[in-house]
């Protein structure tokens, strides 16, 4: 029985590492779907075991620890970067600017109750655990990886921090959503009319949102003028997809000649449908643009789904499809929403376009484009590690601060998170395809997180007990409570007073302020709409990138 012995016990063996992994990942997971009071703690109690195991001497190498932590904090926050680069930027746009401050208001009163807590006790909690303290109360991961990290680039050697993160996360689950029902009561929110105040506003961007008319051409000054003129007059983008001259239809194209009485199917952006109406000529109902007897050719519409990587980054206008192929683009649906195919919108793998023309043109179109699902079904490799290198790389860059004895690193945290971000919204500007299925992007994002928290939980766990039994332990979970409460109380009755904020749109504002999967889907129960996961989905990469930002630059400014 000398196997089992050292299967259970050799910390240098590799089958007891795999077999401590795996009993501490499939035991946290499953444990994780228990709820208490409706509320689970999901992948996070993988922590949580990890801790148990350790605490009964059930560990292993250290480098080897260390190592595994390090990759699935990489994993991890890289694919979080890969999945919010494309919103980073653009979700700072009009509301959006609001709903970002108020989060970025949220962050820095986190960190200012951390820091009041941490001068006003004297010592007694140092800053490296009020750092994982504030981790916890804010239900961020990435943030203690970061912290972790950094206080490795200072040779720590105090206690490990994921401990008062233990001690101050499932209050902090629980503070998230009791800030919710407060603000509720205190702002007597009506949740009737809150929901009514959504449908009536529930429309997307006009000028994204496509928007199809049937016009007669009844302006003298267009007759005899071809499509690119009239466009070039109108200083407006829409796509004539179908045209009727001298009972006909086919598919114009940009030198297509224009006549006074011919019919036009337009599509075009909803704010602009207006002024083309006003420059071209009325709107009319009565005409069926599917009746075979208007057609030379049977005119199809048919979306076709972009594979073929040497499209990536290359905009409508480039590949000419009306004056080559005879067909016309009239929308591109991405991640679910329909755009307007406006000639500069960019293309990206993974985006499905609506083309309208002869069924052989279609197929043409088709081939240039791919049309693969098979193809999308395969992650590219290349890319997750090219920019996991250039974020090693980036983080490892020495940054001088002027006043710091020793310059500054984004470390294996912060600048494999910000490439991320880059390669996911500009990656196609090089010819890299960021394209990654939702599932294989949550499976290596998982598949991270867990190898991160085990890792963190088995080196804490020999201490944790004693820490919380005989030491601060208690003290830990009263002051990440105040850390997680009090802000989302200010900051949540600003947006409802002055900013007039929607409550469940605040709902996900909160939630994703604290990069909380559990508050967001109490939100989701609540509301039955989806104005929590547009709050959440607005400010969560702005605020994901300050949580593990700050907490390494906490540790690194003042540790």
């Amino acid at each position: 029985m000398n196997w089992v012995q050292d299967l259970l016990t050799n910390p240098n063996s590799i089958a007891h590492i795999v077999a401590l992994y795996s009993f501490v990942i499939a035991a946290g997971v499953l444990l994780g779907k228990i709820k208490f009071f409706g509320i689970s703690l999901g992948v996070t109690f993988v922590l949580f075991v990890g801790i148990l195991v350790g605490h009964f001497g059930f560990t292993g190498n250290p480098a080897i620890l260390s190592f595994l932590q390090d990759f699935g904090l990489i994993l991890f926050v890289f694919c979080i970067g890969l999945q919010v680069g494309p919103s980073f930027f653009s979700s700072f746009k009009k509301g959006g600017i609001t709903m970002n401050l108020l989060a970025v208001g949220i962050v820095a009163l986190n960190i200012t109750v951390a820091l009041v807590m941490y001068y006003a006790l004297q010592g007694r909690v140092e800053l490296p655990m009020m750092v994982g303290i504030l981790c916890g109360a804010v239900t961020n991961t990435p943030g203690l990886g970061a912290a972790n990290e950094a206080l490795q680039q200072l040779s720590y050697q105090g206690p490990e921090i994921a401990m008062g993160y233990a001690c101050a996360y499932p209050l902090g689950v629980m503070g998230i959503i009791l800030s919710l029902i407060v603000i509720r009561f205190i702002c007597r929110v009506n949740l009737t009319q809150e929901s009514e105040e959504i449908q009536r506003g529930e429309e997307a961007n006009p000028h994204l949102k496509p928007y199809t008319i049937s016009l007669r051409v009844e302006n003298t000054a267009l007759n005899g003028k071809n499509l690119l003129q009239v466009q070039t007059f109108l200083a407006r983008d829409f796509v004539c997809t179908r045209i009727i001259q001298e009972g006909h239809m086919n598919t114009p194209n940009a030198n297509t000649v224009l006549h006074i009485g011919d019919l036009m199917f337009i599509v075009c952006a909803e704010d602009d449908s207006e002024a083309i109406m006003a420059f071209i000529g009325p709107k009319v109902e009565d005409v069926n643009w599917n009746d075979p007897s208007y057609q030379e050719k049977p005119m199809v519409s048919r979306r076709i789904l972009i594979t073929q990587p040497n499209i990536n980054g290359k905009t409508l206008g480039e590949l000419h499809f009306s004056s080559m192929y005879g067909v016309n683009v009239t929308r591109v649906n991405r991640s679910g929403m329909d755009l307007f195919a406006a000639r500069q919108l960019t293309l990206q793998v993974g985006d499905r376009v609506m083309v309208v023309g002869p069924q052989d043109a279609i197929e043409r179109v088709a081939n240039l484009l791919g049309n693969q699902l098979k193809r999308l079904d395969h992650p590219n490799i290349v890319t997750i590690f090219i920019g996991i290198l250039c974020g090693i790389l980036f983080g490892s860059l020495p940054i001088a601060i002027p006043g710091m004895p020793t310059p500054v690193k984004l470390g294996l945290a912060g600048g494999p998170l910000i490439i991320s971000i880059l390669i996911g919204r500009f990656g196609h500007k090089v010819k890299l395809v960021t394209y990654t299925t939702m599932s294989a992007n949550l499976m290596l994002r998982e598949v991270g997180l867990v190898l991160f928290l085990a890792s963190v939980g088995i080196k804490a766990g020999e201490n944790f007990v004693q820490t919380v039994v005989e030491g601060d332990g208690l003290l830990y979970v009263g002051i990440g409570f105040l850390i997680t409460f009090t802000p989302l109380i200010i900051i949540g009755m600003i947006a409802r007073w002055h900013h007039k904020i929607n409550y469940y749109t605040l709902m996900g504002l909160i939630a994703g302020s604290n990069t909380d999967p559990p508050a967001l889907a109490y939100a989701n129960q609540v509301s039955g709409n989806d104005a929590p996961a547009v709050g959440y989905s607005t400010v969560y990469p702005l605020t994901m990138f300050l949580r593990i930002l700050t907490a390494q630059l906490l540790i690194l400014l003042l540790a």
